[in-house]
């Protein structure tokens, strides 16, 4: 029986929750807004945006949030996201949809 491969959304949002058990988290797929551009592939899983608020970023910078982040996801970074937009804050903090 063959397994399925896990679904890169679903890889990000379970490293993320681990990681960083936040209040609240959104992974969406946005790879077929890039369709025809740089590092599209058919199929998408290549262009994320992430919003997520956690209690691990109070007193952090947006530079250190976003740190953080992709040292989480640098398995999937090398192989084969090709963009991720990154909104990330404290809870009580504005900005995070």
């Amino acid at each position: 029986m063959l397994m399925r491969a896990m679904r890169t959304t679903d890889v990000i949002t379970n490293k993320l929750t681990a990681t960083f058990a936040p209040q609240s988290l959104s992974v969406v797929d946005e790879s077929h807004q890039h369709e025809g551009h740089a590092g599209h592939r058919p199929g998408g899983q290549t262009h994320f945006r992430i919003y997520i608020v956690s209690e691990l970023f109070k007193g952090m910078t947006r530079l250190e949030r976003h740190r953080l982040i992709n040292q989480t996801l640098s398995a999937e970074l090398a192989g084969g996201i090709h963009a991720l937009a990154i909104h990330a804050a404290a809870p009580g903090e504005g900005g995070v949809a």
